[in-house]
């Protein structure tokens, strides 16, 4: 609140000022302290719209800050989340590729077995193929005879 030299002040208080030694400027100096003191019942007093102003920017402050940190919690929460469900997500994936390995090895072992056998019935076949062909020549000279 700033006065004009020739502006009467008004104080709060009735009664007649007494002379106070101050020259106009501590005047004014003290007045600027009496208003930022913020004396709400003074309906003169300016400071009530500036504590106005300071709290409600000290309030979207606190909110802010409230507001970031609920923020970075819930980011934090949902990182959390996240990397749970990717050590999950691993953990089937191995569980499952040991499965698969497993069933690998053993399609392996039982693929080796029919080869194996597939083998000894090719030549099973064979050896039979000739006996048969041999059986069908004695025949064949027996009818001859």
């Amino acid at each position: 609140m700033f006065f004009l030299e020739d502006e009467a002040v008004q104080f709060p208080f009735p009664g007649p000022i007494l002379e106070t030694m101050l020259t106009a400027d501590e005047i004014h100096e003290l007045l600027s302290i009496i208003d930022e003191s913020g004396d709400p019942g003074s309906p003169n007093s300016g400071s009530q719209e500036s504590n106005r102003s300071v709290c409600s920017t000290d309030e979207r402050r606190r909110r802010r800050m409230i507001s970031n940190r609920e923020s970075a919690r819930r980011s934090r929460w949902r990182k959390k989340q996240h990397l749970e469900n990717l050590t999950n997500k691993a953990n089937r994936l191995k569980m499952e590729n040991r499965q698969l390995k497993s069933q690998f090895g053993m399609i392996m072992h039982h693929h080796l077995l029919v080869s194996g056998q597939n083998e000894q019935l090719r030549s099973e076949s064979i050896s039979l193929l000739t006996r048969l062909s041999d059986l069908y020549r004695i025949l064949g000279t027996m009818h001859s005879q």
